[in-house]
């Protein structure tokens, strides 16, 4: 008798070792934080646990570095199982990001169950993540975005069977980006084209220039009273004190004069981003401000940019507070 209770004990214990397999009755990845396998293309996100991994599969560029607006469109994609996927996958050991990534992906551990969506939508939500604590001098710098992506009544194909989901929450996804910080080769020497109404300095690629500008109230050849500085508003009008800041592909050349006083802009160096100057509010943002100083005939306009926000799109960084464009020398006749 004892024989028969001994070898049923054994029995037992042999079918309550873990053999490494992972059952699911749930997809929860909450505490997970994504990422891609190539952060340029964004065509595979992906989350980790020890046993599983959750896929999101799309062509390359759907993951866009631009605020989607609030209350506007959301950026949605359809689940077709072939451009866009979405796969959850359990594992008989720990799975590691060469696994997902790897050109030669390891032998093991085995994948043990798959679910694979058949139907539903991707929908994104984008942030514009600025850089924090924010510079002392009230500039703001753009490191990244933050994407909240979605799945809308997703379809799990499952070894049981289908399984719908109303909504699940992928979850957060981050890139990152250079940030644009506005300096320039000669941060006290700004240019004026007198001719073209263009005042501007610049740094080797890139240059931030107001054009139509209100020279006829800005500069004029007269000495400011202290606290009295000439002011005027960025973007007043369509044709007045519009402020750009642009990057090129390559140099600028030098001297700049000769690629900016002129009517038309020359196409080379080719224009890669262009951020525009928010329109300005009295007192409050936006002000041009020009104090004048002289010596003899010599007169020295300093070039102040007060509580300025330059947008492209819908992305949007700031000044410092008070930003020096910098002093424009004018001699009188």
């Amino acid at each position: 008798m004892k024989k028969y209770v001994s070898l049923l004990l054994f029995a037992l214990l042999l079918n309550g070792c873990d053999d490494g397999d992972l059952t699911v009755e749930t997809i929860d990845f909450d505490e997970v934080t994504s990422t891609s396998c190539d952060p340029l293309t964004n065509t595979l996100i992906y989350k980790l646990k020890p046993q599983e991994s959750l896929l999101l599969n799309m062509p390359a560029n759907e993951i866009l570095n631009e605020p989607t607006v609030v209350g506007g469109d959301t950026l949605t994609y359809i689940i077709d199982n072939n451009k866009y996927r979405v796969v959850y996958r359990a594992y008989d050991g720990t799975v590691a990001n060469e696994n997902i990534c790897g050109a030669i992906p390891p032998k093991t551990p085995n994948v043990t169950e798959e679910w694979f969506a058949s139907g539903g939508t991707i929908q994104i939500v984008t942030k514009q993540v600025d850089k924090t604590p924010a510079p002392a001098d009230g500039h703001t710098e753009i490191v990244g975005y933050n994407h909240s992506i979605v799945f809308k009544n997703i379809t799990f194909e499952k070894p049981s069977g289908p399984q719908v989901e109303k909504e699940y929450i992928f979850g957060d996804y981050l890139t990152s980006v250079d940030p644009v910080v506005v300096s320039f080769l000669e941060p006290g020497n700004a240019k004026y084209c007198s001719d073209f109404k263009k005042v501007y300095n610049n740094n080797t690629s890139n240059s931030l220039v107001i054009e139509n500008f209100d020279s006829a109230n800005l500069f004029k050849n007269e000495d400011t009273l202290p606290g009295q500085a000439r002011t005027g508003l960025i973007n007043s009008t369509a044709t007045t004190n519009n402020l750009y800041y642009r990057t090129y592909t390559t140099n600028l050349p030098t001297p700049t004069q000769g690629y900016y006083c002129q009517e038309k802009t020359p196409t080379s160096p080719i224009v890669k981003d262009t951020w525009v100057g928010v329109a300005g509010v009295t007192n409050v943002s936006g002000i041009i401000e020009v104090t004048t100083t002289s010596v003899n005939k010599v007169f020295t306009h300093k070039v102040v940019l007060k509580n300025v926000t330059l947008q492209k799109d819908n992305s949007s960084f700031k000044l410092a507070t008070e930003f020096l464009l910098g002093d424009v020398t004018v001699i009188a006749p």
